[in-house]
């Protein structure tokens, strides 16, 4: 079962969010002042973490998954885990309407992890770039390093995004 401890300095202050004439979504945060979704990210400042945990059971398996056939935690569960890492460390301070949707991955899966062990994935935010957000994460098997690499997120309106992925966007026009 996984455990999510997003940083402890993290507020829960949500600006609000209304759309000006062009559809732009805009919000205003605490001072009152608007923003767009470029200027929102610096609310992300690098330094947050976050770690979350997972008991591996046999599901979290490479022969479960379907990712080889082998009886231990298969990389698609570590890439899981670091992701979800990466979400608990933005979700305190996520500004109403807005989520992250991860757009690259570079992982090393390094060591065998078996059923039963407990491991660790942690994230902290290196970089922000407008609306792109570079993670370092790890995952950990108590002093062993089960992986390590880089999960890149991009800050994007959640409705916008997903009536793209469902095609509402073109039904509308």
């Amino acid at each position: 079962m996984e455990q999510q401890q997003p940083d402890p300095a993290a507020g829960d202050r949500r600006p609000e969010e209304r759309s000006d004439e062009e559809g732009t979504s805009r919000h205003r945060g605490p001072s009152g002042s608007e923003a767009s979704a470029d200027q929102l990210s610096p609310a992300f400042a690098p330094g947050l973490t976050a770690r979350v945990e997972l008991t591996v059971t046999d599901s979290d398996t490479a022969q479960a998954l379907g990712s080889g056939d082998v009886p231990v935690l298969g990389t698609p569960r570590v890439l899981a885990l670091a992701e979800a890492a990466t979400v608990v460390a933005t979700a305190q301070r996520m500004p109403a309407g807005m989520t992250t949707v991860g757009t690259r991955v570079e992982l090393d899966h390094k060591a065998p992890t078996p059923v039963g062990r407990t491991v660790v994935a942690q994230a902290q935010l290196a970089k922000v770039d407008g609306r792109r957000l570079l993670f370092e994460v790890a995952v950990t098997d108590g002093e062993a390093t089960v992986a390590e690499g880089r999960i890149e997120r991009v800050l994007v309106d959640r409705h916008k995004f997903v009536g793209r992925a469902f095609g509402e966007a073109e039904s509308a026009g």
